[in-house]
């Protein structure tokens, strides 16, 4: 009772509660006062110095001023986590309803509609496949240290640590598959990403610090193709029509890549730092980079010797990136604390900025855009925020 009675509702926000819950007026700091506390203080995390000043001095920020999404609830008896800093692509939103989130070693599914919180997957013990694979370890994995999540449709594929791939089917009991990408000793793997083939088939992707990205289909759960680099991966996302990989990792170049045969297109120039973070517009023309250098760029593949926006961060890295499957906006997660909505019909010009205190696990835009879910790891005020876009009609809330 006691977490429910701390969740936080929009009708409690709009009436002055915080939408965290934080009793300011019971701590002996104003929130505008932490929060400039939290400005000066917050390090960026760097893996180039003073990338992220030298950004300062050359890029303002776009207007603040945007509306798109409103605070709906935020949910307290959810509680996110992370395992590496630099690995924010913890949370997946498959309906306007449904989450899927890391919580410590558990995979946790999260219905905003019955408010019911439910364990998928459990890493702490032993995971095995309970399908037979080609190439599957059968004997599975011990106390898996989960590094990145997506979940799509009915497809759940965690990635571990070592180089740990598990596969699930959200409506089957058991794992599908279990593979270990690489022995070597720095195998994280950063990213995975799930797409539909264009001739049907599901696919995913996995980016990996071994410096190689792995296609997998997902019948079968054969490897497709082994395309290496010169550096770590860090993620990678493929375009919509299928035939482009952008790939970023420990560089401060991005590539993009022919993901028939792995050979690199393109070269993208302009981030000061290493990047984690990719998406792709809609419409297949622009991606976006996300980097250490405190900046989002938005690039058109028709012409790449400039970026057509440079989107500067409040406090530190772009850690994830996602457009909204209607392409009207995308959306930039920092390592804590700030998300920023861009509008792509004003050029990205505009922006709604959404505040709050604690570290990002992830952020995710269900596919029909009507809920933004954003998870925060914090050791008090840990929880999911969900906002629900804006229509031009109005509507009650719904009183629990």
């Amino acid at each position: 009772m006691l977490t429910k009675m701390s969740d936080t509702s929009s009708a409690q926000a709009r009436k002055g509660k915080d939408i965290q819950g934080i009793p300011w007026d019971r701590l002996n700091i104003t929130r505008e006062k932490y929060r400039l506390t939290r400005l000066e203080q917050y390090r960026n995390y760097e893996n180039i110095p003073a990338s992220g000043e030298a950004v300062d001095k050359e890029c303002k920020q776009m207007q603040k001023g945007g509306n798109f999404y409103e605070f709906f609830h935020n949910t307290r008896l959810v509680k996110p986590t992370i395992l590496h800093f630099q690995l924010r692509n913890l949370v997946w939103a498959t309906s306007k309803h449904d989450v899927y989130l890391m919580s410590s070693y558990s995979v946790m599914h999260w219905s905003s509609l019955s408010g019911n919180l439910s364990e998928v997957l459990n890493f702490a013990g032993h995971v095995a496949p309970t399908e037979k694979h080609a190439g599957s370890l059968l004997e599975g994995f011990m106390q898996t240290q989960i590094s990145t999540l997506a979940v799509k449709d009915n497809f759940l594929v965690a990635g571990g640590f070592q180089g740990e791939l598990t596969c699930k089917s959200l409506d089957k009991k058991g794992v599908s598959f279990c593979t270990r990408t690489t022995y070597d000793d720095n195998a994280i793997t950063n990213a995975v990403e799930i797409y539909d083939r264009l001739g049907g088939g599901m696919h995913f992707m996995a980016s990996n610090n071994d410096c190689g990205i792995r296609e997998y289909d997902m019948e079968k759960f054969q490897l497709l193709n082994h395309f290496r680099f010169p550096w770590p991966v860090n993620h990678t996302s493929i375009s919509p029509d299928r035939r482009v990989v952008a790939v970023v990792g420990d560089h401060v170049d991005a590539l993009l890549m022919d993901s028939q045969n792995g050979k690199t297109i393109a070269k993208v120039v302009g981030h000061l730092d290493y990047s984690f973070a990719s998406a792709w517009h809609p419409d297949g023309r622009i991606f976006a980079t996300g980097n250490q250098d405190k900046t989002s760029r938005v690039w058109d593949i028709r012409n790449l010797s400039s970026p057509i926006a440079v989107l500067k961060n409040n406090l530190g890295a772009a850690r994830s990136i996602r457009f909204s499957s209607d392409g009207q906006f995308m959306v930039v997660a920092e390592p804590a604390d700030f998300v920023h909505i861009y509008s792509t019909k004003a050029d990205y010009k505009v922006r709604q900025e959404i505040d709050f205190f604690g570290e990002i696990s992830g952020v995710s835009v269900s596919p029909d855009d009507e809920s933004l879910y954003i998870g925060i790891w914090d050791r008090t005020y840990a929880s999911l925020l969900q906002y629900n876009k804006r229509h031009a009609y109005g509507y009650l809330d719904s009183y629990f």
